[in-house]
């Protein structure tokens, strides 16, 4: 009986399917995964005999499929009946959690962004700026007992040895981490990491004993879904809490050059929608300048969205903090550091991030001088 109501949930779903790719338009972004779909790509006879033209279609007609996020269901829901712990590129997980699968990586770009930092790190240091790099261990790494049995996981302490080698000050995140392994360090439902964890990590890049009671802790939303769920859209794994830490809950923020300016790093319209962990730092900017309640100093973070979450506790610590994404910041990271009296700086990314990104290469190697 239950393989016939499959069976049948099934047929129907590819009848509506083929009726709605006659009437439906292309998707231009998916609000359930939070990214880009591909479009409908361009032909070229160079494109066609290379094989790039066939792979681009292949993405296009994936992404395209007609209620797609109804098929994604029924793809966790039929792996999962045959025993698979794995399913869209994230693990199912112990106790609900759900974790991005992360085994390879390419160790030419991984050098190439170690070497890029390296490069950075110099040359800000004869600004007579500091620099230090925290790489953001991803939860597949750390909650190591949740993870199906097993089940491969990329080596952190070989990725952090390529930086250290490199010649790079970094700061050791992942022993407090893993200290802190039976805590809600990580979302759930999420790749990141929470206001917990980024506060223990700020605590090990301070070198303090981490006093949770010197923070005002306020629940922004208990609802949130985040990005591992919308791959892996289970109804049996709950919402959970995002939680927002601070001790001064108002401040002047900058973004853009002034292009939009606020009150607080929460913006609290976000919560309201699908993409809630938006609500730290207004997302991704290109460029931030917050008020800070320290005497002195000016901070400049450098970050992914890892960062986002970070910056709740370092506007305790300097008059200023400056936060820039290189993935959409064009300028000069050493000019603007020099411009606006910049005495330290910290890079901060997430390690499966940092492995695969171009960005940072990018924007070193345009540095002058």
């Amino acid at each position: 009986m239950r393989n016939k109501i499959i069976t049948s949930f099934f047929c129907l779903l590819l009848a509506v399917s083929a009726l709605a790719g006659l009437i439906m338009p292309d998707r231009y972004y998916s609000e359930r995964e939070k990214r880009t779909l591909t479009q409908k790509p361009q032909f070229t006879f160079a494109d066609f005999t290379s094989g790039k033209f066939g792979d681009n279609l292949e993405s296009y007609l994936t992404d395209q499929v007609p209620l797609r996020d109804g098929w994604v269901t029924m793809k966790t829901y039929m792996e999962l009946a045959v025993g698979k712990r794995e399913s869209g590129g994230v693990y199912i997980c112990k106790d609900k959690y759900l974790m991005d699968k992360f085994i390879s990586y390419s160790k030419k770009q991984l050098a190439a962004n170690a070497a890029a930092l390296a490069d950075l790190q110099k040359k800000l240091a004869a600004e007579g700026i500091s620099m230090n790099t925290i790489l953001v261990p991803m939860s597949a790494q750390v909650l190591t007992d949740k993870l199906p049995a097993y089940a491969p996981v990329a080596d952190y302490a070989a990725i952090l040895r390529v930086l250290l080698d490199a010649g790079v000050d970094t700061v050791n995140v992942f022993s407090p981490l893993s200290a802190h392994s039976s805590e809600n360090i990580y979302y759930r439902t999420d790749h990141h990491w929470t206001s917990l964890g980024a506060y223990y990590a700020y605590c090990a890049w301070r070198g303090i004993e981490p006093n949770a009671d010197e923070w005002t802790q306020e629940v922004l939303c208990d609802n949130f879904h985040g990005t591992t769920w919308n791959k892996v859209p289970l109804p049996t794994v709950p919402t959970e809490e995002i939680t927002a830490w601070y001790k001064h809950a108002n401040r002047h923020v900058s973004y853009n050059g002034g292009q939009y300016e606020t009150d607080s790093i929460y913006e609290r319209r976000y919560l309201d929608g699908s993409d809630q962990y938006a609500v730290f730092l207004n997302s991704n900017q290109a460029q931030t300048v917050i008020e800070g309640n320290g005497k002195s100093g000016k901070l400049l973070l450098i970050k992914d969205s890892y960062g986002n979450t970070f910056s709740q506790f370092l506007v305790e610590d300097y008059a200023e903090v400056h936060v820039i994404d290189l993935r959409f910041f064009k300028g000069d990271v050493v000019e603007y550091a020099k411009e606006n009296g910049i005495t330290n700086t910290l890079v901060l990314y997430g390690t499966q991030n940092f492995v695969s990104d171009t960005a940072l290469c990018a924007a070193v190697s345009a540095i002058k001088g």
